[in-house]
């Protein structure tokens, strides 16, 4: 009897164990939310619509679709996905320490919050922040200012640095748990947010920018925020999945990109770019073209840009380098026309290293007049070498555009401008109707269209 108890409970024991899936726990760990918000950052930057904007890429097979039609555009994935994981952990009762400091898993949530926030207000201008996110508790939420948002995420970003404590995390697939690049990444994304108020309010963007600065921001490409992708349908590269999965050749190199880089014989094409299979050479689309498009006639989406396992640079080195030459050539931090031109040419050697450019002429590469820095086009330079830097990161290419006005050979095909912004999703009109209205009236008058302008937009 005692034998056949024991057994019993035993049976009774192993019933529960075998019902409970180690591999599939019930409820998601603050860092398994993290980093489920982490595989959604290539999608800011792998979008064809990006690289449109920007006019890195010319479309080659659907063209009507790539020249600026006033459709919307939909922020909503982003709120139920990503943002409202992260916004889950901030809200949390009780966060596990065993998965690294709660303070540092905090911190984590914060930057990528307010990474995400800043590329959607940027490119839509006002939308939903702090009445965003309550589930059940708000689905008609307000939208904010971006004047607010900016504001509100230089706190935000100064609270995250600040709590960072000795210790790494766990499941982060972007820095290895490493809290000092975190900490790094939360100060460069304040000094790039910053200089995007180059135009609306200086006063605030060189505060900001020089507060960054001194607590320290990224200091070599090791230090990017960079999403790797894996040899692996599960994570594998936008563009892969494209170009070799679905033998799309609907991308060419854009005319107003070639012309920027073929002249200067600039080494980063021939990584950017595959030649031509009618004779080698490379030869750009003109943005917005009709007529007679023969792929084998223009140069495509270089191998290594479509790569299964190509990364997304997102936050860089170069973009630190670039920023701060243009930031001494405006006069927010010491220095001169010296200073200026030592970050601009750091800037481009970066971005040649981040792409794996064959750097061996790059002295005869920096003496080409164009190339070479030259105190009365600063701007204009740095502008435009940051704008090549950052091909394929289309969002923020169109975003530095917006600002600066360069590159300057931009086309309208049919006579559609760059648009200014995006269009806010139809049933924002229908299912938030009230907040909708007001946020259009209070940017646009009313009335919304691609040409209406973000706050910091005021060129």
């Amino acid at each position: 009897m005692i034998v056949s108890a024991l057994l019993l409970a035993g049976c009774n024991n192993f019933d529960d164990d075998i019902n409970i899936n180690p591999n599939k726990p019930g409820q998601a760990s603050g860092t398994q939310l993290i980093a489920n918000a982490m595989l959604s950052l290539p999608g800011l930057s792998s979008s064809p619509q990006g690289e449109f904007m920007s006019q890195y890429l010319s479309e080659t097979q659907y063209v009507n679709a790539s020249l600026y039609p006033q459709s919307s555009t939909s922020f909503y994935g982003w709120y139920q996905g990503p943002l409202m994981n992260l916004e889950t952990v901030l809200n949390a009762e009780q966060l596990s320490s065993l998965e690294g400091p709660v303070a540092n898993q905090l911190a984590v949530a914060k930057i990528l919050k307010s990474y995400y926030i800043w590329n959607l207000t940027d490119r839509w201008g006002d939308i939903p922040y702090t009445e965003a996110l309550k589930g059940l508790a708000n689905f008609t939420p307000a939208y904010d200012t971006q004047e607010f948002i900016y504001t509100d995420l230089f706190k935000v970003l100064d609270e995250a640095a600040a709590q960072i404590v000795a210790g790494n995390i766990s499941n982060d697939i972007i820095y290895e748990g490493d809290m000092v690049k975190w900490a790094k990444l939360a100060n460069t994304i304040q000094m790039l947010m910053a200089l995007r108020l180059s135009e609306v309010n200086p006063a605030l963007g060189r505060e900001k920018f020089t507060e960054a600065m001194q607590a320290g921001v990224l200091e070599s490409n090791d230090d990017n925020l960079v999403f790797r992708h894996l040899e692996d349908a599960n994570n594998q590269n936008y563009w892969y999945g494209q170009v070799n999965v679905q033998e799309r050749e609907w991308w060419a190199i854009s005319s107003t990109l070639m012309d920027k880089m073929k002249s200067v014989s600039d080494p980063r094409l021939k990584i950017y770019a595959n030649p031509n299979r009618t004779d080698g050479e490379y030869t750009g689309l003109v943005f917005g073209e009709t007529e007679d498009i023969d792929t084998e006639k223009y140069a495509l989406l270089g191998d290594a840009i479509h790569a299964q396992d190509a990364p997304v640079q997102l936050v860089t080195y170069a973009q630190v380098l670039f920023a701060q030459a243009e930031a001494a050539k405006l006069g927010w931090i010491a220095g001169d026309d010296t200073s200026a031109e030592e970050h601009y040419n750091l800037a481009i050697e970066a971005s040649m290293e981040q792409w794996g450019a064959d750097t061996s002429g790059l002295e005869e590469f920096m003496m080409q007049p164009g190339i070479a820095y030259n105190p009365a086009a600063a701007i204009e330079q740095i502008a435009t070498q940051r704008w090549v830097h950052l091909f394929m990161h289309g969002y923020e290419g169109w975003a530095e555009y917006r600002r600066t006005g360069y590159p300057d050979n931009m086309v309208a095909p049919g006579g559609a401008e760059v648009p200014n912004r995006q269009i806010y999703i139809e049933t924002e009109q229908f299912n938030n109707t009230e907040n909708y209205n007001e946020a259009v009236q209070r940017q646009f008058g009313g009335s919304e269209s691609l040409y209406g302008n973000v706050w910091w937009d005021v060129n």
